[in-house]
């Protein structure tokens, strides 16, 4: 109570003071001079002591501005920090996802006693083990006696410092033979002491008819390497860190050893008519159900010039399943096109054979083609885009980034979507100048008449401002994981079922 009347003591006092030499001089004409002087004194020194609360008050309020200046300032500090380290976090866990999905090596981190810390899919894949069942264990807990004796045989030496590199051959759990090329690289910290190792394994699948043993364990020569030892030689060295061999490739495309996924393109005007995009994904069959990862073998597959003949096996895989799903899929499916696939004029009579066979709608297929493939083939581009879109089909320019170069592109081809690169779909939450990339693409889009798309989209923040901006499609993790396409299939057919359920007639007796 005393603090909250303490500042007003002084202005009651001086009130007081004033109401009374007021009172005297009007009432009281006979009161001695001493006391009015003392009453004007009080009333003085009253006054005094509100200017010196008002200095004191102001000062205070100039050191609590300061503080709260200050404040704000150590806020927005920390805000750009966080918002630096949520950006340092999800570029770290894109890569991390891409390495770990992509990459096709086991790869895993040790620490000094043999525990696992770190592990990515192909390692987990080989064990047929989830990741709690490796995490913090021992090598020998999980692992058998033939993967780990090499470590145990060089521990040591990893221990001492040394990389060691080793060639031989594993099992799978299944059985199946790989050649393995294997290092084991220490990890030293700052004061030189090593306090755990990296593992590397670079598995390359064989054919089980191909390859025999000989008796001291080693790999023996293959039997088709008489008849072209030379190409299989330097296939097998070019190619060892990419985890399969030239051969099976061959083998795999003349087979149709692929599985195809989809991933959904959504539209974002929740009104929108359009119907309802999938791009298709590829895997591989590496061993029965185990698939490979796209990162894996299109590389490959793209250096041996055979993404032509993997690309004719994945259009005509959707147009049979577009014409056998006729009356229950009304899907868009894009189908990624190869830059030697581009130049092959051949694939677009293809296309119209299977069309025309096949009696599918045209506009029910979209092809996607990248940026960067359409700059270094111009030529062929224009051609292909302008005679797949006589047919009747789509075209979509993926992987686009604003620069001159691009803003010409698509003034010189005909494109009905244009998907935006998704790295910087990724960053434009966290950077100004990408979100200005993704205002200005979308502009450009608009003025050409072209449906937008974004892609790797992994979070709704992103969605949000995405549909802000007025971003016609969104794809990616962050709208819906790819799947099996035959899982697709059977949604569509008992959505069909249960549509043609619900409008057959009912008879009166039921």
């Amino acid at each position: 109570m005393l603090n909250f009347f303490k500042p007003f003591v002084s202005a009651g006092i001086a009130l007081f003071m004033a109401t009374l030499l007021i009172t005297i001089d009007l009432y009281f004409d006979d009161i001695a001079i001493t006391w009015t002087v003392i009453l004007w004194i009080f009333l003085f020194s009253a006054i005094l002591m509100m200017l010196g609360q008002f200095i004191h008050a102001e000062k205070e309020i100039h050191s609590y501005s300061h503080q709260l200046t200050a404040n704000k300032e150590r806020l927005t500090n920390e805000i750009k920090h966080r918002l630096w380290a949520e950006k340092s976090t999800t570029e770290a866990k894109t890569k991390s996802q891409i390495i770990d999905e992509n990459i096709p090596v086991l790869l895993a981190y040790f620490n000094s006693d043999q525990r696992c810390k770190y592990h990515n899919r192909i390692f987990r894949k080989w064990f047929g083990l989830k990741a709690d069942q490796i995490d913090g264990k021992l090598l020998e807990e999980f692992a058998d006696d033939a993967f780990t004796s090499c470590i145990k045989k060089h521990f040591k030496d990893i221990l001492s410092g040394k990389t060691v590199h080793e060639e031989r051959i594993l099992k799978s759990t299944k059985g199946f033979p790989y050649i393995f090329t294997e290092q084991y690289v220490p990890h030293i910290d700052s004061k030189g002491r090593t306090i755990g190792f990296y593992t590397l394994h670079t598995p390359c699948a064989q054919d089980k008819n191909r390859l025999s043993f000989k008796k001291n364990g080693q790999p023996g020569k293959p039997a088709a390497e008489n008849s072209s030892k030379d190409k299989i030689q330097l296939g097998t060295k070019k190619h060892a860190q990419s985890g399969i061999s030239p051969d099976r490739i061959i083998q795999a495309i003349k087979g149709g050893e692929f599985y195809l996924y989809c991933q959904k393109i959504i539209p974002l005007d929740a009104n929108s008519l359009s119907p309802t995009q999938y791009e298709i994904l590829i895997r591989m069959a590496e061993e029965e159900n185990n698939l490979m990862p796209p990162g894996s073998f299109l590389p490959l597959v793209d250096q041996l010039k055979m993404m032509p003949q993997l690309d004719r096996w994945v259009a005509s895989y959707i147009v049979k399943t577009l014409s056998e799903n006729a009356q229950k899929c009304r899907t868009v499916f894009s189908l990624n096109v190869a830059k030697d696939t581009l130049c092959d004029k051949t694939f677009i009579e293809f296309i119209q054979d299977k069309i025309q066979k096949s009696k599918i709608p045209p506009n029910q297929l979209c092809f996607e083609i990248e940026e960067l493939d359409a700059k270094s083939n111009l030529i062929e581009t224009m051609f292909f885009t302008e005679k797949i879109r006589e047919l009747g089909c789509l075209v979509t320019l993926c992987g686009f980034s604003q620069d001159s170069q691009s803003v010409e592109l698509l003034k010189k081809i005909k494109i009905d979507f244009l998907k935006i690169d998704g790295i910087i779909v990724c960053n434009m939450i966290y950077e100004h100048d990408d979100l200005a990339k993704v205002k200005n693409i979308n502009q450009i889009a608009r003025q050409l008449n072209i449906k937008t798309i974004a892609e790797l989209v992994e979070n709704k923040e992103t969605i949000s401002k995405l549909r802000e901006i007025g971003i016609h499609y969104v794809q990616g993790l962050g709208v819906e994981k790819p799947y099996p396409l035959n899982n697709l299939m059977a949604v569509l057919q008992k959505t069909a079922n249960a549509s043609s359920i619900s409008t057959s007639p009912v008879s009166p007796d039921k």
